[in-house]
């Protein structure tokens, strides 16, 4: 084989295109992955339509992030390793991967201590190097490969974005004590696995939090004890009430301004509002609550390396329950596109490019 297939965006707010590329060949450390599982984030749907939204800031546009088309998106890749270069000594042709696609500089102190989301000049995969719409992957060091032999490529493939994404927040937010309560804004992709893994770190009381009583119910598979749908008139009083007066951290998975309002207005003292969702608007609170009601408001971005080994390590052990995956061939990219725009994806969609008829 001399060529890959790729869905590649070619215009900022069209469809993704389907494109024909030479397969590259690694050299040094870099690794050549064949791509058997690919997620849809909904930060993808961010960078299709090009730009995110700052509220009174207006927009910031992926251009300007440094994106350039036509480009191969794509961030939760997983697969086979089909080729290494010559200076490649951790992983073998025919090894099942995930591979880590929040690469920094490679040469600040964030990256130097592994803390990779804390970079400046990240080179994520998916967004500034080509990523895991595509039937082939170039990475281009091989300590970015996570092993995943034994386990389904589809079922751990979100824990690259998602799964990190939200083990990084819960991290920051911090222990609860017993009888204080978390809430968890958002039962998407990154709420599900929020509330799988806050279980799996030890977190109990958890309340869900949704417009979309059927993502609510799948919340309580997940292990969430409570749930409320926000679109309630007295969603606040609800939220404090559930919580019984001791609401001590929020994780936002949605970042949205009608997410911030109820959080702030909903937290106890002391309580700490940990978002990483970015629908986008503006977030606004009285400047003087945050000194009167000691809160912490924090912002957390994706995850790093050694964290998704840590995920991983869990994953083995059993002790992640598993989100809803449904499962797509990479030819139906844009329709799963608009299912997800328009809220009818439970979970996390996959892509197999491995399934698609060449």
């Amino acid at each position: 084989m001399t060529e890959y297939t790729s869905y590649d965006l070619v215009e900022w707010g069209q469809p993704f295109e389907r494109r024909r590329n030479a397969l590259p060949e690694p050299s040094g450390v870099e690794v050549l992955v064949r791509v058997t599982a690919a997620g849809l984030c909904h930060s993808d749907l961010h960078v299709q339509k090009g730009y995110m939204d700052l509220g009174e800031e207006g927009r910031l546009t992926f251009a300007e992030r440094g994106a350039q088309l036509p480009m191969t998106f794509g961030h939760e890749i997983a697969g086979v390793v089909e080729a290494v270069g010559p200076e490649v000594t951790t992983v073998t042709p025919g090894q099942q991967v995930l591979v880590f696609p929040w690469i920094g500089c490679g040469e600040c102190e964030a990256c130097r201590e592994d803390r990779e989301s804390d970079c400046s000049s990240m080179r994520i995969i998916g967004l500034k190097q080509k990523g895991g719409f595509a039937t082939h992957c170039l990475v281009e060091n091989e300590k970015f490969l996570v092993d995943i032999e034994g386990l389904d490529a589809a079922d751990v493939v979100p824990h690259a974005c998602s799964g990190i994404t939200v083990y990084n927040a819960l991290e920051k937010m911090g222990a609860l004590r017993d009888g204080e309560w978390m809430a968890i804004m958002g039962c998407g992709g990154l709420g599900m696995n929020a509330i799988a893994i806050a279980r799996a770190m030890g977190f109990e009381n958890i309340i869900a939090v949704d417009i979309d009583d059927a993502k609510l119910d799948a919340a309580r598979q997940m292990g969430a004890v409570k749930v409320m749908n926000s679109k309630r008139d007295d969603a606040v009083a609800e939220l404090q009430r559930l919580a019984e007066g001791r609401l001590m951290g929020v994780i936002d998975t949605f970042g949205g301004a009608s997410t911030g309002r109820i959080a702030v207005r909903a937290l106890a003292k002391a309580g700490r509002y940990v978002v990483v969702g970015q629908a986008g608007g503006d977030f606004k609170m009285p400047q003087v609550w945050l000194p009167q009601k000691a809160m912490t408001v924090r912002g957390s971005h994706v995850g790093n390396s050694p964290q998704l080994r840590a995920l991983i390590d869990m994953v083995r052990a059993g002790k992640i329950k598993q989100m809803p995956i449904e499962r797509r061939p990479l030819s139906q990219i844009n329709q799963a596109v608009e299912d997800l725009e328009h809220g009818r994806v439970t979970g996390r969609i996959v892509f197999q490019p491995d399934q698609d008829d060449e």
